[in-house]
């Protein structure tokens, strides 16, 4: 009898429950025994008693989790807790794991927890076999082309519902929202909810990725060239979407937050501490009123109230079938490997495979911003394009809406 382990790290992403239901009833069939670990590695790491470190788990039943795939949450719960940053905690997770009685290992989790299970695989030495289940609504990890991560899914469904309550709630009172989305390093989340809604700008990291940091003046005059535009259409009210990772690319000297913004045990700016939407907000409406445009402008950051929603069908389908693949893959003799599916296998990624050979960090999957699907999202948004600029009735209204001469405009916006 092999004796299964399940922990869950990083942040919550529908899903998980799924994966935690399967990857149980998987092994129990095969006559195996299942113990989830409670919050990720934390207790893992913290060189424990054995009996301290019982406290901290659960035997798992199929009783227990015939049907918790459709909930949202951990029923393990989750943590940030990082072993890899001291050679002793690691040490210590394995030993843990050991005395446990823990030979088979399933983590679940994004690109930090991808790399933890890595690093706990390699201390381990063949005694304990390790996949890892990719999970982050940020849909930015190395999976093969066209196949997200699990709880992008419902993430962007419920983002979209947030988004389109935002823009009705704007023609109504004929003012603008500024919607910072989740999303640390790539875009997707936000380019997903945006495009899906039908809202007015859509803004994400990898536009503006040139090797140098992102300038505050250029996001702010692509927000300011979509208030425009629709102003001279005669609206005044607009959504626009715009991804919380743009933050953590600004040039530090145009956000002073950024240096005094707390970090996570990664690491990590707390990008839900800097204030983003605010600063956006600011800035675009002082740049207006310099030339006497005023515009009303509210903020709303987006991302907590997706991490814990029930799953849609497609996230809970595609969970519980990670599950039972993770399991088999141990169960056959894989270890060190990422659990994927592509065209209806399961198919593992070696760890190896995963992580950047400059960085040594797992890598990430960016928004291809020379796809077909990039250029057809910019061309549905409001913004100020060359063709708006060269035709001379588009000009004059940009200018009238903009108060300032068409020269300005044309200037300002090339």
């Amino acid at each position: 009898m092999a004796t299964f382990g399940i922990l869950v790290g990083g942040g919550p992403a529908p899903g998980i429950n799924g994966v935690i239901g399967a990857a149980t009833i998987t092994a129990l069939e095969a006559g195996h025994r299942v113990v989830g670990l409670l919050d990720g590695f934390e207790h893992l790491m913290a060189g424990l008693s054995v009996d301290e470190l019982r406290s901290h788990t659960r035997e798992l039943s199929r009783e227990e989790v015939a049907t918790i795939h459709q909930r949202g949450g951990s029923i393990l719960h989750t943590s940030r807790a990082n072993p890899t940053k001291d050679p002793a905690h690691l040490e210590r997770c394995v030993a843990s794991l050991d005395a446990l009685g823990i030979d088979h290992l399933v983590t679940i989790g994004g690109d930090d927890t991808a790399f933890s299970s890595k690093r706990v695989s390699d201390t381990a030495k063949g005694r304990i076999a390790c996949v890892h289940v990719p999970k982050t609504i940020d849909n930015d990890l190395p999976l093969p082309a066209g196949v997200p991560t699990f709880g992008y899914e419902t993430a962007r469904d419920v983002a979209t519902g947030v988004v389109e309550n935002l823009m009705e709630d704007c023609r109504t009172t004929r003012r603008w929202f500024f919607v910072i989305m989740m999303g640390r390093k790539a875009g997707h989340l936000a380019l997903g909810a945006g495009l899906s809604a039908g809202a007015a700008v859509t803004l994400i990291p990898e536009e503006f990725a040139t090797g140098d940091k992102i300038r505050l003046a250029d996001v702010a005059r692509v927000l300011e060239g979509a208030i425009l535009k629709r102003l001279a259409r005669g609206q005044r009210d607009g959504v626009a979407v715009i991804a919380e990772g743009v933050s953590e690319f600004l040039d530090p000297g145009d956000l002073a937050e950024l240096k005094d913004a707390p970090r996570d045990e990664h690491g990590h700016i707390r990008l839900a501490d800097v204030p983003l939407g605010k600063v956006l907000a600011n800035r675009v409406k002082a740049d207006l009123a310099d030339r006497g445009v005023a515009v009303a402008i509210g903020t709303k950051d987006v991302g907590y109230e997706l991490r814990c929603a029930s799953p849609c069908a497609f996230d809970r389908e595609y969970t519980r079938d990670l599950g039972a693949g993770a399991v088999d893959l141990l169960l056959s003799g894989r270890s060190a490997a990422l659990v994927t599916r592509r065209e209806g296998q399961i198919e593992p990624i070696a760890f190896e495979d995963l992580i950047d050979a400059e960085t040594g960090r797992t890598k990430v999957r960016m928004v291809e911003t020379g796809s077909d699907f990039y250029a057809h999202a910019l061309a549905l948004q409001d913004r100020i394009r060359a063709a708006d600029l060269s035709d001379a009735g588009r000009l004059e209204a940009l200018a009238a809406a903009s108060n300032q001469s068409a020269e300005e405009t044309k200037a300002r916006f090339a």
